[in-house]
């Protein structure tokens, strides 16, 4: 019989901790925790949440002699079938995620409760909706101390969300960075000027930033009001300003790739032919779309059934793809910013807390279609790394390979030289048959582009 595995990100929390065991995950409850959990279920609040899609549901376990001893229940929570994080969100998921929050807040005090801790990384997406992963977060209401959670709902989703607002959409990878969420003096220094002048980002950011320096960083402010009216008032203005702040589109050079490209509208129908062929031959479970854009392709995979995670450094392709999504309903689409030349790493308590995108791998299968050039050319990443990087995280992998004469290739060598005399075509396919066995290669109409359907050797 397997022993329990402790994940390590869930160390902090002194009500319970996630574990494995046989390949299913489980939350052990402590004793510590039995008051209020008790009154989360008995008073009806896990009910409500659940039934709203605002908190993932979970069934309680039988212990057996291979569980915690220090279990007072052990619950096995619906799993959620890929972790995100807030740095690799864009802004209307960082957004949602914040107004899911407050929502869940709001609601909890109808039952006499409160979060005690208001962490994004306790907030999910499935089903391309923000839910809440951490039925710990609850305790009892208590109307004569401040909110516990609201230094921390504004260093991780108010500071970063009104610095992407009103500076750069970018510096929310401040949070790979702040683990804590972003400090807020910090967040007030950077702010411009004129959000001074805006009552609730005063109250909440600059105002907020100076009272943690005259006091602890983890006491609260004063004029955070400690009764249930003027909580609830203060939710109500959090939520207001979360909705009015907005996404400032950023100008690149990928935003208008489809429409500005080497692709004939025939030769750009063949492909998504190609593509759906080969989707059809391996029927993946999941897929990591590398290089998405506007996620056409992941869509094409997503209505075939796979669940599919959409991965593009532009933080502007992926916040309207995303938003696209939910405009459609699609639900197996998890669109996410990653620049692949430096993913999200191992970071917090001796690298283990939160996860590299690569050790939530791998997938069944990759797609990387006007991807591999781009990693050449612009990043100096031999096709012999890239092969090895994809043996590693999938089995299966649709791969288009551009040549150097294509004009988007031709682009990219513009303002440098030319250095890559190994990439060519037939070395492409000689590198990447050491890892993997070519099933299909098909040339695309009217164009110089091959895609390719390969399979890692066993």
């Amino acid at each position: 019989m397997q022993k329990i595995k402790k994940i390590p990100g869930s160390f902090r929390d002194p009500d319970g901790y996630v574990f494995s065991h046989e390949e299913s995950i489980y939350r052990c409850i402590t004793h510590n925790y039995q008051d209020n959990y008790e009154h989360f279920i008995a008073s009806g609040l896990y009910k409500a949440l659940t039934s709203e899609n605002l908190l993932i549901k979970h069934i309680e376990i039988d212990k057996t002699e291979n569980f915690p001893k220090d279990a007072f229940k052990v619950i096995k929570p619906y799993l959620i079938p890929f972790i995100s994080y807030p740095y690799e969100w864009c802004f209307s998921q960082l957004k949602q995620a914040a107004l899911t929050t407050l929502k869940i807040q709001k609601t909890s005090m109808r039952f006499k409760m409160s979060l005690k801790d208001c962490s994004a990384y306790n907030i999910q997406f499935l089903h391309n909706r923000a839910v809440l992963i951490d039925t710990l977060s609850f305790e009892k209401y208590d109307e004569f101390r401040p909110w516990p959670a609201y230094r921390q709902f504004c260093q991780h989703f108010l500071a970063p969300l009104a610095l992407m607002s009103y500076k750069d959409v970018r510096l929310n990878q401040l949070l790979r960075i702040f683990i804590d969420g972003i400090p807020l003096d910090m967040a007030s220094a950077l702010l411009p000027k004129s959000t001074y002048l805006n009552l609730p980002l005063f109250l909440h950011i600059h105002l907020h930033a100076r009272f943690q320096k005259k006091l602890s960083s983890r006491k609260s402010p004063s004029f955070l009001k400690a009764n249930r009216l003027g909580l609830l008032g203060m939710l109500e203005q959090l939520e207001s300003l979360i909705k009015n702040l907005k996404f400032k589109t950023a100008n690149n050079n990928w935003h208008n790739y489809y429409q500005d490209n080497s692709y004939s509208n025939a030769a750009f129908t063949h492909k998504k032919e190609i593509v759906s062929e080969f989707l059809d031959i391996i029927n993946p479970k999941t897929i990591w779309d590398l290089g998405a854009n506007k996620g056409i392709f992941s869509s094409l995979a997503a209505k075939k059934g796979s669940l599919v995670i959409a991965f593009d450094n532009e933080p502007g392709l992926i916040e309207k793809f995303y938003l696209n999504c939910q405009k459609t309903g699609s639900s197996n689409i998890l669109p996410l910013v990653l620049d692949l030349s430096n993913p999200s790493p191992d970071i917090g308590w001796e690298n283990k807390e939160r996860t590299s995108l690569f050790n939530r791998g791998p997938a069944h299968t990759i797609m990387a279609l006007a991807l591999i050039h781009h990693l050449t050319i612009s990043n100096n990443v031999s096709l012999k790394r890239i092969a090895a990087f994809f043996a590693n995280n999938c089995t299966w992998a649709i791969i288009e390979f551009i040549p150097k004469d294509d004009p988007q290739a031709i682009k990219l060598l513009t303002s440098r030289k030319d250095i890559f005399s190994s990439y060519t075509r037939k070395n492409f396919e000689k590198t990447f048959s050491t890892l993997f066995k070519i099933h299909s290669q098909t040339k695309i109409k009217e164009s110089k582009r091959t895609v390719y359907l390969i399979e890692k050797i066993k």
